[in-house]
Protein backbone atom coordinates (compact mmCIF):
# COMPACT_ATOMS: atom_id res chain seq x y z
CA UNK A 1 0.00 0.00 0.00
CA UNK A 2 1.48 3.20 -0.79
CA UNK A 3 2.20 6.03 1.85
CA UNK A 4 -0.98 7.72 2.75
CA UNK A 5 -1.80 11.27 4.84
CA UNK A 6 -3.16 9.06 7.64
CA UNK A 7 -3.32 5.42 9.05
CA UNK A 8 -6.79 5.57 10.40
CA UNK A 9 -9.62 7.21 10.29
CA UNK A 10 -13.25 7.35 12.30
CA UNK A 11 -15.96 7.41 9.92
CA UNK A 12 -19.22 8.76 11.92
CA UNK A 13 -17.01 10.29 14.73
CA UNK A 14 -20.19 12.27 15.80
CA UNK A 15 -22.22 9.41 16.52
CA UNK A 16 -23.19 8.37 19.85
CA UNK A 17 -20.86 5.29 19.37
CA UNK A 18 -18.27 7.45 17.11
CA UNK A 19 -17.71 9.89 19.75
CA UNK A 20 -16.24 7.09 22.25
CA UNK A 21 -14.11 5.93 19.62
CA UNK A 22 -12.62 9.61 19.27
CA UNK A 23 -11.94 9.29 23.32
CA UNK A 24 -10.28 5.86 22.76
CA UNK A 25 -7.86 6.55 20.29
CA UNK A 26 -6.65 10.32 22.57
CA UNK A 27 -6.34 8.39 24.94
CA UNK A 28 -4.77 5.35 23.69
CA UNK A 29 -3.22 5.05 19.87
CA UNK A 30 0.59 5.56 20.51
CA UNK A 31 1.81 8.93 19.96
CA UNK A 32 3.64 9.59 16.73
CA UNK A 33 3.10 6.03 15.53
CA UNK A 34 -0.70 6.47 14.26
CA UNK A 35 -1.70 9.13 12.49
CA UNK A 36 -5.49 9.75 12.63
CA UNK A 37 -8.21 11.56 11.96
CA UNK A 38 -11.77 11.92 12.41
CA UNK A 39 -14.51 12.06 9.57
CA UNK A 40 -18.30 12.50 9.12
CA UNK A 41 -20.77 14.55 7.38
CA UNK A 42 -21.16 17.34 9.14
CA UNK A 43 -18.52 19.79 10.41
CA UNK A 44 -19.72 21.51 12.88
CA UNK A 45 -20.59 18.54 15.02
CA UNK A 46 -17.09 16.81 14.43
CA UNK A 47 -15.92 20.54 15.67
CA UNK A 48 -17.69 20.45 18.75
CA UNK A 49 -16.43 16.33 19.60
CA UNK A 50 -12.89 17.46 19.45
CA UNK A 51 -13.29 20.01 21.77
CA UNK A 52 -15.38 17.90 24.06
CA UNK A 53 -13.04 14.97 23.67
CA UNK A 54 -10.00 17.16 24.58
CA UNK A 55 -6.55 16.70 25.07
CA UNK A 56 -4.48 15.36 21.69
CA UNK A 57 -7.93 15.22 20.08
CA UNK A 58 -7.98 19.17 19.36
CA UNK A 59 -5.20 18.78 16.70
CA UNK A 60 -6.88 16.00 14.81
CA UNK A 61 -7.82 17.01 11.28
CA UNK A 62 -11.60 16.89 10.44
CA UNK A 63 -12.52 15.19 7.07
CA UNK A 64 -16.03 15.17 5.29
CA UNK A 65 -18.10 13.51 3.62
CA UNK A 66 -22.21 12.52 3.32
CA UNK A 67 -21.79 8.19 3.39
CA UNK A 68 -23.78 8.45 0.18
CA UNK A 69 -22.05 10.51 -1.91
CA UNK A 70 -19.46 8.25 -2.95
CA UNK A 71 -16.73 11.41 -4.45
CA UNK A 72 -16.32 12.48 -1.45
CA UNK A 73 -16.49 8.92 0.19
CA UNK A 74 -13.08 8.14 -1.98
CA UNK A 75 -11.64 11.03 -1.10
CA UNK A 76 -11.38 10.45 2.15
CA UNK A 77 -10.39 6.62 1.53
CA UNK A 78 -8.06 7.27 -0.72
CA UNK A 79 -5.82 9.01 1.87
CA UNK A 80 -5.62 6.40 4.74
CA UNK A 81 -4.78 2.85 5.39
CA UNK A 82 -7.68 1.91 7.39
CA UNK A 83 -11.26 2.66 8.17
CA UNK A 84 -12.85 2.66 11.04
CA UNK A 85 -16.66 3.44 10.89
CA UNK A 86 -19.46 3.26 13.23
CA UNK A 87 -22.06 5.14 10.82
CA UNK A 88 -24.95 2.68 10.75
CA UNK A 89 -27.44 1.33 10.06
CA UNK A 90 -24.65 -0.50 8.09
CA UNK A 91 -26.84 -1.06 4.85
CA UNK A 92 -27.91 2.09 4.08
CA UNK A 93 -24.74 4.14 5.03
CA UNK A 94 -22.34 1.58 4.62
CA UNK A 95 -21.64 0.62 1.28
CA UNK A 96 -20.09 3.55 -0.56
CA UNK A 97 -17.18 3.01 1.98
CA UNK A 98 -16.87 -0.70 1.61
CA UNK A 99 -16.82 0.15 -2.28
CA UNK A 100 -13.76 2.67 -1.89
CA UNK A 101 -11.97 0.56 0.53
CA UNK A 102 -12.29 -2.21 -2.01
CA UNK A 103 -11.26 -0.20 -5.12
CA UNK A 104 -8.53 1.74 -2.79
CA UNK A 105 -7.28 -1.40 -1.40
CA UNK A 106 -7.77 0.48 2.09
CA UNK A 107 -8.64 -2.36 5.25
CA UNK A 108 -11.77 -1.73 6.96
CA UNK A 109 -13.02 -2.19 10.41
CA UNK A 110 -16.97 -2.10 11.48
CA UNK A 111 -19.52 -2.90 14.08
CA UNK A 112 -22.22 -3.70 11.74
CA UNK A 113 -24.19 -6.74 13.59
CA UNK A 114 -26.92 -6.45 9.33
CA UNK A 115 -25.67 -10.20 8.19
CA UNK A 116 -27.62 -9.60 5.27
CA UNK A 117 -25.66 -6.34 4.04
CA UNK A 118 -22.66 -8.19 4.76
CA UNK A 119 -23.98 -11.31 2.82
CA UNK A 120 -24.28 -8.81 -0.25
CA UNK A 121 -20.53 -7.53 0.49
CA UNK A 122 -19.40 -11.32 0.40
CA UNK A 123 -20.81 -11.63 -3.12
CA UNK A 124 -19.72 -8.89 -4.41
CA UNK A 125 -16.64 -7.98 -2.95
CA UNK A 126 -14.80 -10.87 -1.55
CA UNK A 127 -13.00 -12.05 -4.32
CA UNK A 128 -11.17 -8.60 -5.48
CA UNK A 129 -10.88 -8.00 -1.78
CA UNK A 130 -8.84 -11.38 -0.90
CA UNK A 131 -6.58 -11.18 -4.74
CA UNK A 132 -5.39 -7.64 -3.31
CA UNK A 133 -4.94 -8.38 -0.07
CA UNK A 134 -7.48 -6.00 1.66
CA UNK A 135 -9.28 -6.86 4.76
CA UNK A 136 -12.68 -5.67 4.88
CA UNK A 137 -14.03 -6.88 8.70
CA UNK A 138 -17.44 -6.44 9.84
CA UNK A 139 -18.64 -7.49 12.84
CA UNK A 140 -15.72 -5.95 14.96
CA UNK A 141 -18.54 -5.11 17.80
CA UNK A 142 -19.71 -6.83 20.79
CA UNK A 143 -21.40 -8.89 17.54
CA UNK A 144 -19.18 -10.29 17.71
CA UNK A 145 -16.00 -10.83 18.70
CA UNK A 146 -16.23 -12.44 21.50
CA UNK A 147 -17.97 -15.30 19.87
CA UNK A 148 -15.89 -15.32 16.85
CA UNK A 149 -12.55 -14.99 19.16
CA UNK A 150 -13.80 -17.40 21.58
CA UNK A 151 -14.15 -19.74 19.62
CA UNK A 152 -10.82 -20.01 17.59
CA UNK A 153 -8.88 -20.11 20.59
CA UNK A 154 -10.76 -22.77 22.12
CA UNK A 155 -10.36 -25.01 19.01
CA UNK A 156 -6.99 -23.97 18.68
CA UNK A 157 -6.12 -25.04 22.40
CA UNK A 158 -7.59 -28.29 21.80
CA UNK A 159 -5.19 -28.87 18.72
CA UNK A 160 -2.50 -27.76 19.79
CA UNK A 161 -2.21 -27.94 23.40
CA UNK A 162 -4.25 -31.37 23.76
CA UNK A 163 -3.20 -32.74 20.07
CA UNK A 164 -7.36 -33.70 19.38
CA UNK A 165 -9.72 -32.35 17.16
CA UNK A 166 -12.72 -30.17 18.07
CA UNK A 167 -15.98 -31.35 17.72
CA UNK A 168 -18.35 -28.74 19.31
CA UNK A 169 -17.97 -25.54 20.67
CA UNK A 170 -20.96 -24.28 22.69
CA UNK A 171 -20.75 -20.36 23.90
CA UNK A 172 -22.88 -19.07 27.22
CA UNK A 173 -23.45 -15.15 27.70
CA UNK A 174 -24.50 -12.99 30.76
CA UNK A 175 -24.82 -9.11 30.33
CA UNK A 176 -26.27 -6.01 32.03
CA UNK A 177 -26.32 -2.65 30.03
CA UNK A 178 -27.80 -0.20 27.79
CA UNK A 179 -28.65 0.04 24.62
CA UNK A 180 -28.04 2.94 21.79
CA UNK A 181 -30.27 4.41 19.35
CA UNK A 182 -28.19 3.69 16.62
CA UNK A 183 -28.09 -0.39 17.59
CA UNK A 184 -32.09 -0.12 17.29
CA UNK A 185 -32.12 1.65 14.26
CA UNK A 186 -30.27 -1.10 12.40
CA UNK A 187 -32.69 -3.73 14.32
CA UNK A 188 -35.92 -1.88 12.54
CA UNK A 189 -34.20 -1.54 9.07
CA UNK A 190 -34.04 -5.24 8.69
CA UNK A 191 -37.58 -5.44 9.31
CA UNK A 192 -38.66 -2.83 7.26
CA UNK A 193 -36.89 -3.45 4.32
CA UNK A 194 -38.34 -7.80 4.40
CA UNK A 195 -34.69 -9.01 5.06
CA UNK A 196 -35.20 -10.37 8.38
CA UNK A 197 -36.62 -13.67 7.11
CA UNK A 198 -33.44 -13.89 4.84
CA UNK A 199 -31.18 -13.12 8.10
CA UNK A 200 -32.47 -16.44 9.60
CA UNK A 201 -30.57 -18.95 7.16
CA UNK A 202 -27.98 -20.28 9.82
CA UNK A 203 -24.96 -20.49 7.02
CA UNK A 204 -26.18 -17.11 5.20
CA UNK A 205 -22.85 -15.61 5.56
CA UNK A 206 -21.20 -18.65 4.08
CA UNK A 207 -22.20 -19.15 0.72
CA UNK A 208 -21.07 -22.05 -1.85
CA UNK A 209 -21.22 -25.13 0.55
CA UNK A 210 -23.21 -28.36 0.30
CA UNK A 211 -24.84 -28.62 4.25
CA UNK A 212 -26.11 -32.03 5.10
CA UNK A 213 -29.66 -32.35 6.92
CA UNK A 214 -28.06 -33.54 10.02
CA UNK A 215 -25.70 -30.24 9.92
CA UNK A 216 -28.51 -27.97 9.17
CA UNK A 217 -30.53 -29.05 11.93
CA UNK A 218 -27.39 -28.79 14.41
CA UNK A 219 -27.34 -25.24 13.37
CA UNK A 220 -30.66 -23.97 14.23
CA UNK A 221 -31.13 -21.34 16.01
CA UNK A 222 -31.98 -22.44 19.69
CA UNK A 223 -36.29 -21.48 20.45
CA UNK A 224 -36.85 -22.93 23.88
CA UNK A 225 -35.07 -22.65 27.27
CA UNK A 226 -33.45 -25.73 28.43
CA UNK A 227 -31.23 -27.22 31.19
CA UNK A 228 -27.43 -27.63 29.92
CA UNK A 229 -25.38 -30.41 32.18
CA UNK A 230 -22.69 -29.12 30.68
CA UNK A 231 -22.73 -25.96 32.45
CA UNK A 232 -25.34 -26.85 35.09
CA UNK A 233 -27.56 -23.87 34.57
CA UNK A 234 -30.55 -23.04 32.32
CA UNK A 235 -29.87 -21.40 29.15
CA UNK A 236 -32.48 -19.93 26.48
CA UNK A 237 -31.57 -18.15 23.22
CA UNK A 238 -29.05 -15.34 23.29
CA UNK A 239 -30.51 -12.47 21.35
CA UNK A 240 -27.36 -12.07 19.43
CA UNK A 241 -27.25 -15.23 18.25
CA UNK A 242 -28.48 -14.75 15.19
CA UNK A 243 -25.43 -13.14 13.90
CA UNK A 244 -22.68 -14.32 15.87
CA UNK A 245 -23.46 -17.57 14.94
CA UNK A 246 -23.55 -16.77 11.40
CA UNK A 247 -19.99 -14.53 11.92
CA UNK A 248 -18.07 -17.91 13.60
CA UNK A 249 -19.62 -20.40 10.74
CA UNK A 250 -17.88 -17.74 8.11
CA UNK A 251 -14.76 -18.16 10.37
CA UNK A 252 -15.17 -22.27 10.23
CA UNK A 253 -15.88 -21.84 6.18
CA UNK A 254 -12.55 -19.67 5.66
CA UNK A 255 -10.38 -21.86 7.86
CA UNK A 256 -11.62 -24.70 6.24
CA UNK A 257 -10.24 -22.93 2.43
CA UNK A 258 -7.08 -22.35 3.79
CA UNK A 259 -6.05 -25.22 5.27
CA UNK A 260 -6.72 -24.81 8.94
CA UNK A 261 -10.07 -26.65 9.99
CA UNK A 262 -11.27 -26.27 13.40
CA UNK A 263 -12.51 -30.19 12.36
CA UNK A 264 -14.45 -32.78 10.79
CA UNK A 265 -18.74 -32.00 11.04
CA UNK A 266 -17.58 -29.11 14.00
CA UNK A 267 -20.67 -27.16 14.96
CA UNK A 268 -21.04 -23.85 17.23
CA UNK A 269 -24.02 -22.89 19.14
CA UNK A 270 -24.77 -19.90 21.67
CA UNK A 271 -26.65 -19.48 24.93
CA UNK A 272 -27.88 -16.95 27.66
CA UNK A 273 -26.46 -18.75 30.74
CA UNK A 274 -29.08 -17.78 33.52
CA UNK A 275 -27.71 -19.28 37.31
CA UNK A 276 -29.27 -20.03 40.38
CA UNK A 277 -32.34 -21.42 41.51
CA UNK A 278 -34.65 -19.19 39.54
CA UNK A 279 -32.48 -19.91 36.30
CA UNK A 280 -35.31 -21.77 34.73
CA UNK A 281 -37.62 -18.87 35.28
CA UNK A 282 -35.29 -16.19 34.23
CA UNK A 283 -34.85 -18.32 30.89
CA UNK A 284 -38.45 -18.99 30.30
CA UNK A 285 -39.46 -15.41 30.87
CA UNK A 286 -36.82 -13.26 28.54
CA UNK A 287 -37.82 -16.18 25.87
CA UNK A 288 -41.22 -15.04 26.25
CA UNK A 289 -40.62 -12.00 26.06
CA UNK A 290 -38.13 -11.82 23.04
CA UNK A 291 -40.72 -13.85 21.07
CA UNK A 292 -43.22 -11.47 21.98
CA UNK A 293 -41.01 -8.74 21.13
CA UNK A 294 -40.02 -10.22 17.54
CA UNK A 295 -44.00 -10.91 17.38
CA UNK A 296 -44.85 -6.87 17.54
CA UNK A 297 -41.89 -5.86 15.09
CA UNK A 298 -44.11 -7.80 12.34
CA UNK A 299 -47.28 -6.05 13.36
CA UNK A 300 -48.50 -2.59 12.25
CA UNK A 301 -47.48 -1.09 15.82
CA UNK A 302 -43.15 -1.19 14.57
CA UNK A 303 -43.67 2.34 14.13
CA UNK A 304 -45.09 2.91 17.60
CA UNK A 305 -42.47 0.70 19.65
CA UNK A 306 -39.91 2.61 17.39
CA UNK A 307 -41.05 5.87 18.59
CA UNK A 308 -40.59 5.23 21.94
CA UNK A 309 -37.43 4.22 21.98
CA UNK A 310 -33.78 5.79 21.81
CA UNK A 311 -33.07 7.31 18.49
CA UNK A 312 -29.65 7.23 16.49
CA UNK A 313 -27.40 9.27 18.46
CA UNK A 314 -28.48 8.93 21.77
CA UNK A 315 -27.41 5.78 24.57
CA UNK A 316 -27.03 5.30 27.56
CA UNK A 317 -25.47 7.59 30.79
CA UNK A 318 -22.11 7.51 31.54
CA UNK A 319 -23.20 5.62 34.82
CA UNK A 320 -25.09 2.79 33.12
CA UNK A 321 -21.98 2.55 30.22
CA UNK A 322 -19.63 2.37 33.41
CA UNK A 323 -21.69 -0.19 35.46
CA UNK A 324 -22.55 -2.55 32.70
CA UNK A 325 -20.39 -5.54 32.06
CA UNK A 326 -20.54 -9.11 30.21
CA UNK A 327 -19.09 -12.80 30.52
CA UNK A 328 -19.06 -15.19 27.48
CA UNK A 329 -18.05 -18.89 28.84
CA UNK A 330 -17.14 -20.95 26.40
CA UNK A 331 -17.01 -24.92 26.43
CA UNK A 332 -14.62 -26.96 23.84
CA UNK A 333 -15.71 -30.44 23.51
CA UNK A 334 -13.21 -33.01 21.62
CA UNK A 335 -13.71 -36.28 19.43
CA UNK A 336 -12.51 -37.97 22.38
CA UNK A 337 -14.84 -36.33 25.13
CA UNK A 338 -12.06 -34.68 26.87
CA UNK A 339 -13.22 -30.42 27.00
CA UNK A 340 -11.68 -26.86 27.19
CA UNK A 341 -12.95 -24.09 28.82
CA UNK A 342 -12.44 -20.66 28.10
CA UNK A 343 -13.88 -17.02 29.53
CA UNK A 344 -13.88 -13.80 27.71
CA UNK A 345 -15.14 -11.01 30.22
CA UNK A 346 -15.77 -7.12 30.39
CA UNK A 347 -16.35 -4.53 33.30
CA UNK A 348 -18.23 -2.32 30.92
CA UNK A 349 -21.67 -1.64 28.97
CA UNK A 350 -20.92 -4.73 26.45
CA UNK A 351 -22.90 -2.01 23.31
CA UNK A 352 -20.69 0.47 23.91
CA UNK A 353 -17.54 0.45 26.10
CA UNK A 354 -16.82 -3.13 25.06
CA UNK A 355 -17.47 -2.75 21.53
CA UNK A 356 -15.51 0.70 21.19
CA UNK A 357 -12.89 -1.11 22.56
CA UNK A 358 -13.56 -4.48 20.27
CA UNK A 359 -13.48 -1.87 17.32
CA UNK A 360 -10.74 0.80 18.17
CA UNK A 361 -8.44 -2.40 18.71
CA UNK A 362 -9.35 -3.66 15.22
CA UNK A 363 -8.58 -1.13 13.52
CA UNK A 364 -5.20 -0.76 15.56
CA UNK A 365 -4.02 -4.26 14.94
CA UNK A 366 -4.79 -3.30 11.12
CA UNK A 367 -2.70 0.02 11.45
CA UNK A 368 0.27 -0.99 13.92
CA UNK A 369 0.39 -4.32 13.54
CA UNK A 370 0.17 -5.06 9.96
CA UNK A 371 3.57 -7.76 9.63
CA UNK A 372 1.67 -9.84 12.29
CA UNK A 373 -1.89 -10.16 10.91
CA UNK A 374 -2.57 -13.86 10.46
CA UNK A 375 -2.38 -15.37 7.10
CA UNK A 376 0.38 -12.42 6.07
CA UNK A 377 0.09 -9.27 3.88
CA UNK A 378 -1.50 -11.40 1.04
CA UNK A 379 -4.61 -12.42 2.85
CA UNK A 380 -7.71 -10.18 2.59
CA UNK A 381 -11.30 -10.65 1.49
CA UNK A 382 -14.61 -9.92 3.14
CA UNK A 383 -13.20 -11.66 6.95
CA UNK A 384 -13.90 -11.87 10.52
CA UNK A 385 -12.39 -10.78 13.62
CA UNK A 386 -10.95 -13.98 13.53
CA UNK A 387 -10.05 -14.79 10.32
CA UNK A 388 -8.75 -11.29 9.69
CA UNK A 389 -7.22 -10.44 12.92
CA UNK A 390 -6.72 -13.72 15.25
CA UNK A 391 -3.86 -13.74 17.59
CA UNK A 392 -3.02 -10.14 17.32
CA UNK A 393 -6.85 -8.38 18.02
CA UNK A 394 -6.28 -11.01 21.02
CA UNK A 395 -3.01 -9.87 22.44
CA UNK A 396 -4.26 -6.27 21.71
CA UNK A 397 -7.35 -6.86 24.06
CA UNK A 398 -5.26 -8.32 26.44
CA UNK A 399 -3.26 -4.97 26.98
CA UNK A 400 -5.98 -3.10 26.74
CA UNK A 401 -7.83 -5.13 30.38
CA UNK A 402 -9.98 -7.45 28.57
CA UNK A 403 -10.15 -10.93 30.67
CA UNK A 404 -9.70 -13.54 27.80
CA UNK A 405 -8.62 -16.80 29.07
CA UNK A 406 -8.41 -20.72 27.70
CA UNK A 407 -7.46 -24.09 29.10
CA UNK A 408 -7.98 -27.07 30.34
Amino acid sequence: MPDRDYDVVLYGASGFTGRQTVRHFAENAPPGKVRWAIAGRNREKLEAVKRQVGGVAKDVDILVADSRDQTAVDAIVSRTRVMLTTAGPFALYGSAIVDACVRFKTHCADITGETTWVRDLIDRYHNRAAADGTRIIPFCGFDSVPSDLGTYLIVRHLQRELNVPCKEVKAYFQVYGGVNGGTLATMFNLYDTGQAKRARDPFLLSPGLEHSKEELERSQDPTLPKYDKDVDAWVGPFFMGPINTRVVRRSIALFEQWQASYGPNFTYQEYMKFEGPFGWMQAAGLTTGAALFEVALQSPIRQLIKSLLPQPGAGPSEKTMNEGWFRCDILGLADDGRKAHGVIRYQGDPGNRATVKFLCESAMSLAVNTDELPGGQRRGGILTPATGLGDVLIERLRNAGMTIEVGG
